[in-house]
């Protein structure tokens, strides 16, 4: 039996549970994705570079909403073009881990009282994700849309100005408590509460993953991101090639070789995943290069490196090697780009179990 922290009018109260998380995800604002295939004009009446993910203001993301319904795709593949559902890469992670690898997960953060807050909980919790350790705030819950383009490239626009969040000081050991990791994204304007929930998860003996987020995060914050890395703190480190090429941009050795020799100073395991050409990792004096899984098809490529890394963290907390986890990875990262979102379907998750299973990988104990 462990001890579970449940969260009750702000208050902190202890309830026996036979099931500790072993993985929880820490998003401090819950979010709501909208989703949608796009054609090009809209690319035109946006801010920022195509491919990227920067925050706009509620007036950006309604404009965005507003004109979705005149530049969305009809699919072939897909039913609905457009889809709205608990977003955010640590969900995408924490969710796959849970519905797809059957790991007992849960999530720390903060949703708002409102339809979209309702929403995020109530998809996290379908999922089998405990959802104890969020906390429900008055205020709005937080908001991205995600335009895919006719080639699965997605472009993320999140709206999280008066978002509520949780705060550095509302965590508790008691939220760590009996886990094993802690999953993360880096965020400048959650430094703090990252800060915060790495000193007490190392406290707790919690090891700490965390995911570089996108290129203009690692761009525009490159000397707080490598003070974090370089603290020694962060365990596993996962990055794309695009932010690995931003980590060292003017180094004159950007590449991503040269990013996970980087990253494996400071970090036990570095991942760095190249798309299509599947990833390259290391851990300790082990390197390995991965192709990228089965003949996948990318229709939306939202939330490939977040599935990516709930195929890896499953391969570590089952004990596989480094080649095999990148191997679970790479299907795990091809099952979600074969629909729309970040979020698996049930036949995709039939497909990868195929994929790992012609790799010679066994399956997850679960039933879908």
């Amino acid at each position: 039996m462990g001890a579970e922290t449940l969260l009750k009018n702000g208050e902190a109260r202890v309830q026996l549970d036979r099931k500790v998380p072993l993985i929880l995800g820490l998003q401090p604002a819950a979010l709501i994705d909208h989703v949608a295939r796009v054609d090009e004009s809209l690319f035109d009446q946006i801010p920022g570079e195509r491919g990227g993910s920067i925050l706009v203001a509620m007036e950006e993301l309604e404009h965005i909403l507003s004109e979705l319904k005149r530049h969305v795709l009809a699919s072939a593949d897909d039913s609905s073009p457009m889809k709205t559902m608990a977003g955010g890469s640590v969900a995408n992670t924490i969710r796959g881990l849970s519905s797809g690898f059957g790991v007992n997960c849960g999530m720390i953060g903060a949703y708002g009282d409102d339809e979209q807050g309702q929403l995020f909980a109530c998809n996290m919790k379908t999922s089998g994700v405990n959802v104890s350790r969020l906390r429900k705030k008055k205020g709005p819950t937080a908001q991205c849309v995600c335009l895919v383009d006719a080639f699965g490239n997605r472009t993320m626009r999140p709206c999280l100005a008066t978002a509520v969040k949780v705060q550095g000081d509302e965590l508790t050991k008691g939220d760590f408590s009996g886990s094993k990791w802690l999953v993360m994204r880096f965020g400048a304007f959650n430094l703090e509460v990252i800060q915060a929930a790495i000193r007490i998860a190392k406290q707790q003996g919690v090891s700490v993953s965390l995911d570089l987020a996108s290129f203009e995060m690692v761009r525009n914050f490159r000397v707080p991101l490598q003070q974090l890395l370089e603290s020694g703190d962060i365990d596993l480190c996962f990055a794309n090639e695009d932010e690995a090429t931003e980590l060292l941009r003017g180094e004159g050795n950007a590449h991503p070789e040269a990013a996970v020799e980087y990253l494996s100073k400071y970090c036990r395991w570095a991942v760095v995943t190249l798309g299509s050409n599947g990833c390259i990792a290391k851990h300790g004096e082990e390197v390995v290069q991965v192709p990228a899984i089965g003949e996948a098809k990318a229709v939306d490529a939202t939330g490939a490196g977040d599935l990516f890394a709930s195929g890896f963290l499953y391969g570590l907390v089952k004990g596989l090697s480094l080649e095999e986890c990148c191997k679970v990875g790479s299907c795990s990262g091809g099952s979600v780009i074969r629909s729309i979102g970040g979020e698996v379907t049930p036949e995709n998750w039939q497909w990868m179990y195929k994929q790992m299973q012609r790799k010679g990988l066994s399956l997850p104990d679960i039933r879908n």
